[in-house]
């Protein structure tokens, strides 16, 4: 009888290569649990614990760590191992009084020290939109976040200000929505996949043309060092409205 669904083991020459494991000291590495981030897109909490923070020396550690409820991701505690965490989620460890906030560079994602202020939210892309039962409206986030906005008027949803692409400034983890950045010139961002992933800037043009898919439109982003970097505009993460509502690392 053949193999059904997918493999739960990973050898460490597939994985990917932003991951900081030797490719030659063993055969296996964890395989990431599904969850709100895909493999190419997430680190293991195993590896991102003990390899990236050096809170443990082996994964034995990392299980009593993490079993002790001393990890919270997003804000919530979170008890398993290989939780793939990804593109801006929060990384805490109350104990030891620190945050840390998932960032990507050009070599893959990092992490990137915050404030206990800012541990408090998270930035999360709309990826798409649809109106459900009701009319009310269902927001699809980049980290598999599902959100219903209730209007009180099918037929006019003064509620519906939301578009794709824009960014929802969130409340972690009661979800509750505390700001709105729309996708403009002039709007900070921040490029997160390609060849430039991790620079960032203000959007200086968007290019649209007619017949092409509105996330194929090319996007000039400029630096503050006059620097402009060419992307498309499925690969821009907008920060804010004016200034980027999170910390960013300096720029090389």
């Amino acid at each position: 009888m053949g193999r059904k669904g997918g493999r739960r083991h990973l050898k460490r020459k597939p994985a990917p290569k932003f991951w900081p494991i030797h490719r030659k000291e063993a055969v296996w590495t964890g395989k990431p649990k599904p969850g709100p981030h895909p493999i190419s897109r997430c680190i293991p909490l195993t590896l991102l614990i003990r390899d990236m923070l050096g809170f443990a020396k082996t994964r034995k550690d990392v299980k009593a760590i993490v079993s002790q409820e001393k990890i919270k991701v997003d804000g919530k505690v979170q008890r398993e191992i290989l939780f793939p965490t990804g593109l801006m989620d929060v990384v805490s460890i109350p104990e030891a009084e620190k945050a840390y906030r998932v960032l990507p560079s050009e070599k893959g994602l990092f992490l990137h020290p915050i404030g206990k202020e800012e541990a408090e939210f998270k930035l999360c892309r709309i990826e798409n939109k649809k109106v459900v039962k009701d009319g009310h409206v269902e927001l699809n986030l980049h980290d598999g976040r599902n959100l219903l906005i209730r209007v009180e008027d099918p037929k006019k949803p003064k509620e519906d200000v939301y578009q794709t692409l824009n960014t929802l400034k969130m409340r972690v983890p009661d979800q509750e929505i505390v700001g709105y950045a729309k996708l403009a010139e002039g709007a900070p961002a921040m490029i997160v996949e390609g060849k430039n992933a991790g620079k960032y800037g203000k959007i200086v043009s968007v290019e649209e043309r007619p017949g092409q898919k509105r996330r194929d439109s090319l996007v000039t982003i400029e630096d503050k060092n006059g620097n402009r970097f060419q992307t498309i505009l499925d690969f821009v993460f907008v920060l804010g409205e004016a200034e980027p509502l999170i910390s960013l690392p300096e720029a090389d």
